[in-house]
């Protein structure tokens, strides 16, 4: 098991050195070579001339998140990613609505003392379902009414969460069955008919692994369906090019990142 040092000693071997004067985000997850988010956030914090700097924290157990926090006396705010999302909420002290009902968090907020600094407690938050929300407004269309969601994890409940504000049924699948999924193998062509939205929530295709993607029926595909997936690199993955060729539309996460990080540093800063 990877201890922090080991930890530590990653981050300082990293392109940006890690900075005592500054106030401190980051990104907890496993693996983070895919992630955009740092230097995201590095080169936002540098433009606007905000005394902050985003760090990495690649751990292989989520127990280490008490490490990070104890370690990093001026660390404000955390992003958490796969496979953590879920993982992470019996170490907080507090959950929004949202993401309380959801049942996953991908922004906590480190509580402090106003007066000594200390840490009092960590608030989780979803910005994954006012992100997709916000992503999908304008994507709607009369037929794109119900949605398969490939995917049972905390982004694919985010989905069901924004689809449902915005009046879209939804139903889950799964590789395994269950009350409330189908499995892949019972997908027909009716089924896809009927959803004209198909939204891949698994990590299937994200880079390094960009050969990969859901064992979706895409021949059933028309033009009327819109194909998303969360995924942002690489910018066109397997799920997508497979459904473009039979003339779906297609969308990629990279403007949902975006709007995650506006609201992540929203959230961190109020």
């Amino acid at each position: 098991m990877r201890k922090l040092e080991n930890i530590i000693n990653l981050l300082e071997q990293s392109a940006m050195p890690i900075s005592t004067d500054k106030i401190i985000y980051g990104l907890v997850g496993y693996p983070l070579a895919h992630s955009f988010s740092r230097d995201y956030f590095n080169q936002k914090f540098e433009t606007e001339g905000i005394n902050a700097q985003y760090l990495n924290f690649e751990i292989d157990d989520i127990n280490h998140l008490t490490e990070i926090v104890s370690e990093y006396p001026s660390l404000g705010g955390l992003n958490v990613t796969a496979p953590y999302k879920e993982e992470v909420i019996p170490f907080l002290t507090d959950l929004d609505d949202n993401a309380r009902a959801i049942g996953a968090v991908n922004v906590i907020k480190i509580l402090r003392d106003s007066k000594s600094g200390e840490v009092v407690g960590l608030k989780g938050y979803n910005s994954d379902t006012l992100a997709f929300g916000q992503t999908m407004e304008t994507l709607l269309t009369p037929q794109r009414h119900s949605a398969l969601i490939l995917g049972t994890g905390g982004a694919a409940k985010a989905v069901a969460q924004a689809l449902d504000e915005l009046g879209v049924t939804t139903q889950f699948v799964s590789r395994r069955k269950s009350v409330s999924t189908v499995t892949y193998e019972e997908i027909t062509r009716a089924m896809v008919a009927h959803h004209k939205i198909v939204v891949n929530a698994t990590p299937l295709g994200k880079y390094p692994d960009i050969d990969q993607c859901p064992d979706f029926p895409y021949r059933f595909l028309t033009k009327d369906h819109l194909c998303y997936d969360l995924i942002y690199n690489p910018d066109e993955t397997l799920f997508m090019r497979n459904s473009k060729i039979v003339g779906a539309q297609v969308k990629n996460g990279l403007e949902m990142l975006l709007l995650q990080a506006f609201i992540s540093y929203s959230i961190w800063t109020e």
